[in-house]
């Protein structure tokens, strides 16, 4: 049986906005990151926000570059303990990285599918380097195919420090890879991130 947008349990967003509120200013002030090209970002319509993974805090430079709800695909070990409530609150979606997890899959389609919007690592883990990109999973570039969603490539630099001098997050502009086979459409969105973090590299040598 095909589920109705009304059959669909949201997910939370209350939460998510009240935490950016709050949270969000002191991101900016502690880390003090620099974000190009927040006006890539589309104001409606299914996307999923995609970038290199070097940090826990990688999303939140995103997070408060725009407006919109992202909900960030998270590995299940988050959500277990004294920290799950937040990351329930927060509208995350919880993934078990040592299975194929159909039940993640599905719910984040059904945020693609109501027009809403994603945010994973393709690398499927933290990578400490921006010097080189880890082997991309086939998750962002099926989910982008099924739901004709555009993809929204993001490459992060620098380092996460009190003040940093050199935290840079390039947001490149959306495209879709609706026609392309998954090993295509998985080296494109790794050379358009490739090319954002050396963006951040070069603005890091002036």
């Amino acid at each position: 049986m095909v589920k109705t947008k009304e059959d669909k349990k949201k997910l939370p967003e209350r939460g998510y906005k009240f935490f950016r509120a709050v949270l969000g200013p002191i991101f900016r002030f502690w880390y003090n990151p620099k974000v190009y090209g927040s006006e890539n970002i589309p104001k409606d319509g299914s996307i999923l926000i995609t970038a290199n993974h070097k940090h826990v805090m990688d999303q939140c430079s995103i997070i408060v570059s725009t407006k919109r709800v992202i909900h960030y695909m998270a590995k299940k070990e988050y959500f277990e303990g004294k920290t799950a409530w937040f990351f329930r609150m927060a509208g995350c979606i919880s993934v078990d990285r040592s299975i194929h997890d159909e039940n993640a899959k599905g719910q984040a389609l059904d945020v693609l599918n109501s027009g809403g919007a994603i945010g994973l690592f393709p690398e499927g883990t933290r990578n400490k380097t921006d010097k080189f990109l880890l082997p991309f999973k086939f998750g962002a570039v099926s989910m982008a195919q099924k739901t004709d969603s555009y993809l929204v490539p993001v490459g992060i630099s620098g380092d996460y420090k009190f003040r940093s001098k050199n935290l840079r997050f390039y947001i490149g502009k959306p495209f879709k890879v609706s026609n392309m086979t998954l090993e295509k459409a998985n080296e494109k969105l790794a050379k358009e991130i490739g090319k954002l973090m050396k963006m951040g590299e070069n603005e890091q040598k002036k």
